[in-house]
């Protein structure tokens, strides 16, 4: 989900929801650590392509919901889903910080676009009223060989030199760090586990496919057309080089999902 802050937009729904059952598996499992809150208010931040948000919403049975996203292309696909309390709205996560306004926040794979985790774990818990509930769901998947050949590929030149030595790195903390963060921000019912996700592909090949709703947007967005297009073919090639030939192929994803209870 796109709540970087970043411009022009890179993100493109029909891309990112080419693995639309597998990405929405965490949504279902972030969903069972909710709480209701009948006739309350409630926040969906990074909701991306906004199908999500409507099941949040009616699952949570807020009176009213928010979806907040920063991408105009996500925005303009999810407001078909908007209606009957549920609205969507351009915003970005590295500033939201309203006070004792919601009763429910979740956020579905989209902190990691932002950094300083126990600064915005703070503010998100100041945005919720007394006795209100965070429930986040975090990708962790950025150590593995898949995920680092990205950076690999972007210290090679002419890469190298067209990014300003810069490449893409999350500011994901470890799962026993988040849990300390709940814990000093004075959550109470935390929960914080991992869970690794299973999805078969027809080939190693759709790991690219993959990353390209994702991990490879902020590359496409830095590099102009004609060199992103190398850049992906050599992220193809060295996604050969790594990854076992085998089809179908089993690709593995790490997620942290996390939840606090604000005290009442």
């Amino acid at each position: 989900m796109a709540m970087s802050g970043q411009t022009p937009d890179p993100w493109n729904p029909s891309q990112y929801e080419k693995f639309k059952a597998e990405r929405a598996r965490p949504f279902y499992d972030l969903l069972a650590l909710i709480e209701i809150v009948p006739g309350g208010k409630a926040a969906d931040l990074g909701c991306g392509t906004g199908e999500p948000t409507r099941l949040f919403h009616e699952a949570s049975q807020a009176a009213e919901t928010v979806g907040i996203d920063n991408s105009p292309a996500m925005l303009e696909k999810a407001r078909q889903f908007a209606g009957g309390g549920l609205r969507f709205e351009p915003g970005d996560l590295a500033s939201f910080a309203p006070r004792s306004e919601y009763d429910l926040i979740v956020s579905n794979a989209a902190i990691q676009w932002t950094g300083d985790h126990p600064g915005l774990l703070r503010r998100l818990r100041d945005a919720l009223k007394p006795g209100g509930v965070l429930a986040i769901q975090v990708p962790a998947n950025h150590l593995t060989p898949a995920s680092l050949a990205s950076a690999e590929v972007a210290r090679e030149e002419p890469f190298r030199t067209a990014l300003g030595g810069w490449h893409l790195a999350f500011p994901v903390l470890k799962p026993e760090e988040y849990a300390e963060i709940l814990y000093d921000l004075g959550f109470i019912h935390r929960q914080v586990m991992v869970k690794v996700y299973e999805h078969e592909l027809a080939s190693r090949d759709d790991v690219v496919e993959w990353y390209r709703g994702t991990l490879l947007t902020d590359y496409q967005r830095k590099l102009p057309g004609d060199l992103y297009a190398r850049y992906l073919d050599r992220y193809a090639q060295r996604i050969r080089e790594i990854l076992p030939d085998r089809r179908p192929y089993l690709f593995t994803f790490n997620r942290i999902l996390m939840r606090g209870k604000k005290p009442s």
